[in-house]
């Protein structure tokens, strides 16, 4: 029996996410294509440097590219990977789609959806695994002669290259992730390696709902993981120390375990104190403003019209959140969310748990940026708030690699 590990391409790659999780299932990448520097950096210092993930080809330098800048520079090596790439995963960037933030059809980054395409279209693998947000599957309203779902025009593009495909909205919730993160999912299956020539990219989604209960119990997790599961051991009540990255600046530390989810998080890191687990340096006067906002707040839920009224805020959101409850979807605007049970926002960790990364999965750049720089960098919040759960990922590489057995 062949040890060879099925082999996949990480497309819109950004911090690692979907590589993680396909790494812990037993897949082996090829290479990833990610624009941004900044997420590129932390991809490479842990899956790279840190686990050796990637057989990554000398003709593809191992840095961030664009993803129109590889199908133009390296189209050759690419049509040389045609047919024999396992699986092709990972979705365009979503901003352009999501409803969280202004939803436009013009966005620069919807196009992006071509390229994947054209990519497809080069390598030809037998699988595909795509992700975006909700908003990928509704029709743009700005202009209702033009507006079209772009959903559509990937599947009849995907069935035209001779893949059977199936996609259905899935909420990562349902999985194990504390987290209520509901994200559009497709799945194909190259037609001439089935079989099952209609049913091949359903059987995906029937396996993920039907395997998931045995995985998290073999994990020591259930799905029913709330906020407080995930981060009660990181307070900042527990004690804090001087940030080791950055000046002037208070770093939490550990106390022990207290449910299965946090010691899933906290297996394989050394550390004495979580990695970028920052507080942020409120006001005297905001952490006043937060208290009063957990006391007489709904949690989970946006400030009503009344509170905002009364203490005159024009921030668009603000979430106090609910410890004994899943997370609402976790955006890239940190300060939308006051942690449960303390006067503050969450910290880069904090983050990073609520979307199921390990605790030795370090993040690299900057914490946050703002104004102008926003167009151009991608720090560790945003890093983390576009990503993949990587223990989602690692059930759908499961149930993918079951497609080709």
């Amino acid at each position: 029996m062949s040890n060879k590990k099925n082999t996949y391409i990480d497309l819109f790659a950004g911090c690692g996410g979907l590589s993680l999780g396909l790494h812990n299932s037993g897949w082996k990448g090829l290479f990833a294509v990610e624009k941004s520097p900044d997420a590129f950096s932390t991809l490479k210092h842990n899956l790279i440097t840190h686990k050796q993930h990637f057989d990554w080809p000398e003709w593809f330098p191992q840095e961030n590219h664009d993803i129109n800048n590889v199908l133009n520079s390296y189209k050759e090596n690419l049509e040389n990977l045609k047919g024999t790439v396992d699986l092709v995963a990972g979705g365009p960037p979503c901003q352009g789609f999501s409803m969280a933030g202004r939803r436009d059809e013009s966005d620069s980054r919807n196009q992006l959806v071509r390229s994947y395409i054209k990519f497809i279209k080069a390598v030809m693998p037998k699988l595909i695994f795509f992700e975006n947000v909700k908003g990928f599957t509704q029709e743009f309203n700005t202009n209702k002669d033009k507006g079209k779902k772009y959903v559509s025009y990937v599947e009849t593009a995907l069935r035209n290259l001779g893949y059977n495909i199936k996609g259905q909205l899935v909420n990562f919730g349902n999985y194990g992730i504390p987290q209520k993160r509901t994200r559009f999912i497709l799945v194909g299956v190259r037609n001439d390696i089935t079989k099952n020539k209609r049913g091949a990219a359903l059987e995906f989604f029937n396996l993920l709902e039907a395997n998931k209960f045995s995985f998290l119990s073999n994990k020591g997790i259930t799905v029913e993981t709330t906020l407080n599961d995930a981060i009660s051991d990181i307070m900042m009540e527990n004690g804090v120390i001087p940030s080791p990255d950055t000046h002037n600046f208070k770093a939490g530390v550990y106390n022990k375990c207290s449910t299965p989810f946090q010691k899933l998080m906290r297996s394989g890191s050394y550390s004495i104190i979580p990695d970028s687990h920052r507080f942020v340096n409120h006001r005297k006067d905001i952490i006043e403003r937060f208290k009063v906002y957990l006391e007489i707040g709904v949690r989970n839920k946006d400030l009503p019209k009344e509170i905002r009224e009364k203490y005159e805020i024009k921030k668009h959101t603000i979430i106090p959140l609910d410890g004994n409850d899943k997370a609402p979807t976790i955006t890239t605007l940190p300060d939308d969310y006051i942690h449960y049970h303390e006067p503050r926002i969450l910290t880069v960790r904090e983050y990073a748990r609520i979307q199921s990364f390990p605790d030795w999965y370090a993040f690299q750049g900057k914490y946050t940026t703002g104004g102008k720089l926003r167009t151009q960098e991608v720090p560790r919040y945003s890093q983390i708030g576009n990503a993949i759960p990587p223990l989602f990922a690692e059930q759908a590489g499961v149930v993918l690699e079951h497609l080709l057995s």
